[in-house]
């Protein structure tokens, strides 16, 4: 790409559509997409290492199709279409979702495969600056927002929270606990998964409503885990 700094640095060849230009696109493609995948496996997400590589060499690959099949015909308009591999992307990544406890969950690795797929299209056009910086940024999203997300939920006075009762019976009992603590249950579902468990399994929306257990939400699971006819208690993401 004539714009593209990097592709200035290494000359011509890197622009054009040649065996060198190609091997480095797709090196720089499969590379991107092994840190993001990375990234994602450290942290036990139901998309990997490979999941990431394959959906980023995908569309690295269609891209370059792409452009060598405008270049033999002259025509201006992608014979393939970037469009299809997009769309992939979005079956790919909705694959992800799944729901656990009422919650939908998997979204940070569904938007991580969107982007790797678009990261392997810049990479696959040429386009190395953009690429590169755009993974570096979708590296410092994935690696440091987390933390800034747990602070801003920290200081929060609503959260969430995983709940498991001895007895259903119990839970009039926790019900009143939680008021006199100054919480407000703002929604209570049950969770049928556990049905036949032995165990009355909730998932409950609560908002501190005493200004002295504001950003402390740690004291309160440890207050309501020790009620006797609690078996578990944690505060879900």
């Amino acid at each position: 790409m004539k714009n593209d700094v990097i592709a200035a640095a290494l000359g011509g060849w890197s622009a054009g559509i040649n065996p060198a230009s190609i091997l480095l696109r797709v090196l720089l493609s499969v590379g991107m997409a092994a840190a993001v995948g990375c990234e994602r496996s450290s942290k036990r997400h139901s998309a990997g290492l490979r999941t990431f590589m394959l959906v980023s060499l995908a569309s690295t690959v269609a891209m370059i199709v792409d452009l060598s099949l405008m270049d033999g015909t002259g025509v201006g308009v992608p014979a393939i279409s970037a469009a299809t591999v997009i769309a992939a992307a979005m079956v790919s990544g909705n694959s992800v979702l799944f729901s656990s406890r009422g919650q939908i969950k998997g979204l940070p690795t569904s938007a991580g495969l969107w982007a790797s797929e678009l990261l392997g299209l810049a990479a696959g056009v040429g386009l190395y600056t953009a690429a590169l910086v755009s993974f570096l940024s979708l590296m410092g999203c994935i690696s440091l927002l987390p933390l800034a997300e747990r602070y801003l939920k920290d200081r929060s006075n609503h959260f969430e929270i995983h709940l498991e009762l001895k007895s259903r019976s119990d839970l009039q009992d926790f019900v009143a606990t939680v008021r006199r603590l100054g919480l407000r249950i703002d929604d209570i579902e049950s969770n049928p998964a556990y049905l036949n468990s032995g165990l009355s399994v909730y998932t409950l929306l609560l908002t501190i409503t005493d200004p002295q257990l504001k950003r402390r939400h740690k004291e309160v699971i440890s207050a309501l885990g020790s009620l006797g006819y609690v078996s578990y208690i944690e505060e879900t993401a």
